[in-house]
């Protein structure tokens, strides 16, 4: 499943820390799952809700996945951010991908009602992990709606 490939910094591949969630070695609260994706809460969200959906597969630059993973990627993350508009009431689920802080393709869903909701330079919230199991159960409940 895990497909570790070089990066340019750092020849030797390595697991990620996505992919060390995704092989069950780092615990995350994991909101939906399918065999080819993994969707789970940001530990330092921008907003309550914030979720991270990855490819199983690493790959370090979304637009090097292969397309049927690509679009893949994007469907499941259309069903999620369903889950989480449900579950965290907003104007709209913001989506962004940046990339460089985890060399694994990510998307971030953030529950916005205005555009500073979606700035990156802000100071990330601090959920206790009593938080996120609540805000992942929310999610878990929505996406039964969907």
């Amino acid at each position: 499943m895990l497909n570790p490939k070089p990066h340019p910094l750092n020849p030797i591949p390595q697991m990620t820390v996505f992919s060390k969630i995704v092989a069950g070695e780092i615990p995350a609260h994991v909101v939906a799952e399918t065999v080819e994706y993994l969707a789970f809460l940001d530990v330092q969200p921008l907003t309550a809700g914030h979720v991270l959906v990855i490819p199983k597969i690493e790959t370090d630059y979304i637009f090097d996945m292969d397309e049927d993973l690509y679009v893949g990627l994007w469907m499941f993350a259309k069903i999620v951010a369903k889950g989480v508009k449900i579950a965290f009431p907003c104007k709209k689920v913001g989506v962004s991908v940046i990339g460089l802080e985890v060399p694994h393709a990510h998307i971030h869903l953030i529950p916005m009602n205005s555009v500073s909701d979606m700035n990156f330079s802000k100071e990330k919230l601090k959920p206790t992990h009593e938080e996120l199991a609540e805000a992942a159960e929310k999610i878990k409940q929505a996406l039964l709606t969907v």
